[in-house]
């Protein structure tokens, strides 16, 4: 018997059948209409080779550059943290320095203009 999906007594007919997840007919039927797509040429060649590319240690000859070397160490977890501390810990050292430099030469600006005002301008 077919009905039509909006009627109310269509509804009522899924609701009575018993549909059940671990039903073999149904498994059976899901796995065949699954299409799996084909696999590139040798690609599991090159999932292998790429592994034991990123394997591979750093080879002697192939030299690095220091800041490479730098930036591998400093981007690590354990070193981010401390690294994040002393770059912020630095700029504030240098700006209070900066800070001090600009009062002395606002001050001695100042001074001048009070000693002589004339031959300033």
């Amino acid at each position: 018997m077919l009905r039509a999906a909006g009627d109310p007594a269509a509804r009522d007919f899924m609701n009575e059948e018993n549909l059940q997840p671990d039903d073999a007919k149904l498994s059976a039927l899901l796995r065949e209409s699954r299409s799996q797509p084909p696999l590139p040429p040798r690609f599991q060649q090159s999932v292998w080779r790429r592994i034991e590319e990123n394997d591979a240690p750093v080879e002697a000859g192939r030299s690095t550059s220091w800041l490479d070397a730098i930036l591998t160490r400093v981007l690590r977890p354990r070193f981010a943290m401390a690294v994040a501390i002393v770059l912020v810990a630095a700029g504030s050292l240098a700006g209070v320095r900066e800070g001090r430099q600009m009062a002395r030469q606002q001050a001695q600006t100042r001074y001048l203009t009070s000693v002589a005002p004339n031959s300033l301008r």
